[in-house]
């Protein structure tokens, strides 16, 4: 393989991987906790797009537990925006894990 070759192959993995970034920044995962008290909504850039609190969740005695209830909502969020991540990053790269891409 010649060095044209690896810059040309190079180049269009770097657009193949713009595009996957402007896709996953379309693609949108959600979590709910405490029997559908508060949901977190995130896109695949692990970005929070919306959080949902209801009106039962509130009390004003019990803050601690609205706070947990939020931290618990996004991380799984987050967590799922991860694994869509990889799943997308892997049809990319065939499976190969490559450090520092996701």
């Amino acid at each position: 393989m010649d060095m044209n070759q690896i810059v040309k192959q190079a180049q269009e993995f770097q657009q193949r991987m713009a595009a996957l970034q402007q896709d996953l920044a379309k693609k949108q995962v959600s979590s709910t906790v405490g029997g559908g008290m508060v949901s977190a909504t995130v896109n695949g850039r692990h970005e929070l797009l919306a959080l949902t609190i209801e009106k039962e969740a509130v009390d004003p005695n019990d803050t601690q537990m609205l706070q947990d209830l939020v931290v618990a909502a996004v991380n799984e969020a987050m967590r799922k925006a991860q694994e869509l991540s990889q799943a997308e990053m892997a049809k990319l790269t065939g499976g190969l894990k490559i450090p520092g891409l996701f």
